[in-house]
């Protein structure tokens, strides 16, 4: 057997322990959450209270102001349950709350809820609230909820930790003095380890299972609707619409400040020194000669400008070889060393290739200029309807959609084409952005050679 043989037979054996290792890491993390949702199962038992109290009061006595704060605390709990089922569960839920009506006041001083006219702002403002809560399917959603969840959710999250610790109590058995047994199981004395064993594996083992259940439970009740889900494409598609009008009055902003301030003046001046020319060329060939000589310098620098807006607008080399090519000559472009991974078996349509190309150009010019970076990586690929395209940087990281609009300009420029950005940026680094647009490719061409 070789050296390289004994090698490649032992790190098998090395790596087996970690892998081990971190399955007993993943299990005990999700036993540990699986613990902290099973005591903050009461909590959600209190706001079931809280709400039927908050309900009778209104509908039994008209004392109305109780039902909104209790929905206020229902869908604090129902929130951080979503946000538990996306970031413990990896099962992602939505927000389906729509969006409260606005408050408008008449020329007269009434004040218009949408559905009646009040004359107080105050009371206009809870009469407002109120219907909102009352209208909004979502609302009814969160108080199944809250009315299931001591149960299911409880069941879900205590199954796991009660068998761990049950199994961890038959371990105890040697150790313990003398008792009545192993709980309810007729097994005592040398086999009750053995069970405690076994059921401390099953306990681990369900641990993960039993949180992935959890978040797919949260995500049944209180996931949007198909109602909340067409109000809510309803609303991005008026943003998008918005902010494709913004972004195209912008853009046309800036072809005319380029060629206002670069090519046309350039294209003047050329205008201006033929004028001295003409009246130079008699008296002074030389002098004629050298201003020929500064005009064609001029008109060379102004077709220069020119090919750099039309670059701006939508460059050759994208609409003559796609975007695998257009992408590999922006790297060229950017003091970073970029390395270029493409597997596209065609091209896409031309303006997604646009929006692509210029969403990866956005994210290396970000890596240069706010993240420090030195190399870079981008891959395009094609899988499953999705043009995607990951952009990797070496940079600091700390990149945050909030504080620059770069990022947002990304998000507006994919989300015409119904794409999504998704950004990973830990402080230190890397900088890791995924974008996703839903596509078609066309077969490749063919050479006619």
């Amino acid at each position: 057997m070789t050296s390289t043989q004994s090698r490649a037979a032992v790190e098998p054996s090395e790596a087996a322990p970690t892998d081990a290792a971190r399955a007993l890491r993943r299990a005990a993390l999700a036993l540990g959450r699986l613990v902290v949702l099973s005591l903050l199962t009461p909590v959600t038992a209190l706001l079931l209270a809280v709400s039927l109290v908050g309900f009778l009061l209104w509908c039994c006595l008209g004392v109305f102001p109780l039902f909104p704060a209790a929905t206020r605390l229902v869908r604090a709990a129902a929130e951080r349950a979503r946000w538990v089922a996306g970031h413990w569960s990896q099962v992602p839920v939505p927000s389906p709350y729509s969006p409260r009506p606005a408050l408008e006041r008449t020329l007269h001083g009434w004040f218009w809820t949408g559905h009646d006219y009040h004359k107080s702002r105050w009371f206009a403002d809870i009469s407002r609230t109120v219907r909102w809560l009352w209208n909004d399917p979502a609302t009814w959603w969160d108080a199944l909820w809250v009315l299931l969840n001591p149960l299911v959710g409880g069941v879900i999250a205590l199954a796991a930790p009660l068998l761990t610790g049950y199994g961890l109590y038959g371990l105890a058995q040697p150790l313990l003095p003398p008792g009545p047994g192993y709980g309810l199981l007729p097994l005592g004395g040398a086999l009750a380890p053995v069970l405690g064993l076994a059921l401390t594996l099953a306990g681990l083992a369900l641990a993960a299972p039993s949180l992935w259940l959890y978040g797919h439970w949260t995500r049944a009740l209180l996931g949007p609707t198909e109602r909340s889900r067409l109000a809510r494409r309803v609303e991005q598609l008026t943003e998008i619409r918005l902010d494709a009008t913004e972004a195209q009055a912008a853009e046309l902003r800036r072809i005319e400040r380029d060629l206002h301030d670069g090519a046309q003046a350039r294209l003047v001046a050329v205008s201006l020194r033929l004028g001295a020319v003409a009246a130079l060329i008699d008296r002074d060939p030389a002098g004629a000669k050298q201003v020929v000589t500064e005009t064609q310098e001029n008109v060379t620098q102004a077709l220069q400008e020119l090919r750099d807006l039309v670059r701006g607008i939508h460059p050759p080399v994208l609409a003559e070889r796609g975007l695998v090519e257009g992408v590999r000559a922006l790297a060229l472009d950017v003091p970073l060393r970029v390395e270029v991974l493409a597997d596209l078996p065609g091209r896409a349509e031309s303006p997604v290739e646009s929006a692509v190309y210029f969403a990866v150009s956005e994210a290396l010019t970000n890596a240069v200029k706010h993240g420090g970076a030195r190399a870079a990586t981008v891959e395009l690929s094609h899988a499953a309807g999705l043009l995607r395209a990951e952009v990797t940087d070496d940079g600091q990281g700390g990149a945050d959609p909030g504080q620059g609009s770069g990022l947002r300009g990304i998000q507006r420029r994919l989300a015409a084409f119904d794409g999504t950005l998704t950004l990973s940026s830990p402080p230190g680094g890397p900088t890791r952005l995924i974008m996703e647009l839903p596509c078609v490719l066309s077969s490749p061409r063919t050479s006619s050679s």
